[in-house]
């Protein structure tokens, strides 16, 4: 019997990735490619490299691709699919005044309430002369899917989260479905759902199977988490960037704007969790790399530095509490470097401990294992004191690639 492969491909913000596994989900092949995620035929020219990127022991043997993007990162197109504009980047806010829009019709706590939702987003557009022209609106991930298979009009929950889809109830609500752009939600799958053999004109110019499905794809925040080892209730995953992001399997759907904290659907769970302004933005604006690594080796993981500080760059925090105005606390700084980065990690790993306390708090259940990702997984000895503090093991990832993750779940929904 000949083996069977699967293709993630990762549209992140700093890159594109893609990984080919196996039916055992091990690694056989990976990627990567640079792309201007603010030009769209940048995305063209990547998914291309990557597809001519594999390697032709692979090709025949394919059976499905996933493609990930990123979460609000949206595009208007014609009845053909071409792009009318320049997508909307996850991070634009020029909707904002779109908000207001919104009062009446839905509550003040709702994710789409945000500046840079994707439903927000869509009704700016709604205002522009181009409009009038337009066909769909279509996710990052939706659009380069669409490349593959043909079909329009198509998005997976995941994607759809910020425009207003209820995936507890796997509907459109009827406030949302009786706006005038109403015309333009796409039709909603489960993350991993096939929806069409790869087309013809894409299987022979690249020599893949034209038996392979293209199937539904997701975020990248979510590939990213299938990526990892969580995969029981109480598994959380802590992304130590230049910021701090938690996400924990949770069994209810939990929502709450004033946290900052939102849910995602994946697969009969929830993936809960929130972001906070702290994280290794702080670390990096006062060491090194180097500095880092040499002075975080000697340090005691268990031993207190004494220290209570809340590492911030500026005013303001989002989670585990919302608080513009909230200050940094840095002081004293000790003459000793070492205690200083002692006394960042601690108050960083006591934010972690905070998040996951707050997610326990409003019914996301008992934190029962931590896998960490992101350049400060690296840190043994944060890893050690983060376990101190937290109270449960933790563990860091065999695989921290979205991309990875985006292959799992081209294997089939989760």
């Amino acid at each position: 019997m000949s083996m069977e492969y699967f293709l993630g491909i990762d549209f992140g913000t700093s890159g594109v990735r893609a990984v080919i596994i196996d039916s055992q989900r091990q690694i056989q092949q990976q990627s990567r490619v640079n792309y201007a995620i603010e030009n769209i035929t940048s995305w063209q020219i990547a998914l291309a490299e990557i597809l001519k990127s594999i390697e032709p022991k692979y090709k025949k043997q394919l059976r499905s691709i996933l493609i990930d993007g990123t979460s609000s990162t949206v595009v208007i197109c014609d009845s053909s699919g071409n792009p009318l504009d320049e997508p909307i980047l996850y991070n634009d806010a020029r909707g904002a005044g779109y908000i207001s829009y919104l009062d009446d019709i839905v509550a003040q706590s709702h994710l789409v309430k945000n500046a840079c939702s994707s439903l927000v987003k869509l009704l700016w557009w709604s205002d522009q002369p181009i409009f009038t022209k337009t066909a769909h609106f279509l996710h990052q991930a939706d659009w380069l899917s669409f490349l593959l298979h043909g079909q329009l009009g198509l998005s997976d929950y995941n994607n759809a989260l910020k425009l207003g889809y209820d995936p507890e109830q796997m509907i459109y609500p009827d406030w949302l479905t009786s706006l005038p752009v109403a015309h333009l939600l796409p039709k909603i799958l489960t993350p991993g759902t096939p929806i069409a053999k790869i087309r013809t004109e894409i299987s022979d110019k690249y020599k893949i199977d034209g038996n392979c499905q293209i199937v539904a794809g997701t975020t990248d925040s979510i590939a990213a988490f299938i990526s990892s080892d969580a995969n029981s209730l109480g598994d959380s995953v802590t992304s130590l960037g230049s910021t701090l992001v938690i996400k924990m399997l949770a069994r209810e759907n939990i929502n709450n704007s004033h946290y900052g904290i939102y849910s995602h659907r994946l697969g009969n769970h929830w993936l809960t969790g929130g972001a906070s302004n702290s994280g290794g933005a702080v670390l990096k604006e006062f060491f090194s790399t180097d500095q880092l690594y040499n002075l975080s080796r000697s340090i005691d993981p268990l031993r207190s530095s004494g220290l209570d500080y809340y590492p911030l760059l500026r005013p303001g925090e989002r989670f585990p509490f919302n608080d513009p105005n909230f200050a940094p606390r840095l002081e004293p700084r000790p003459k000793d470097d070492q205690l200083f980065l002692q006394g960042l990690l601690e108050g960083i790993a006591r934010i972690e401990s905070r998040g996951y306390e707050l997610l326990r708090s409003l019914g996301a259940g008992s934190l029962t294992r931590v896998y960490s990702v992101g350049g400060g997984a690296k840190n043994e000895s944060w890893r050690q004191m983060r376990e101190h503090i937290l109270g449960v093991r933790v563990l860091n990832s065999s695989q921290t690639e979205a991309a990875y993750g985006a292959a799992k779940l081209a294997m089939g929904p989760f």
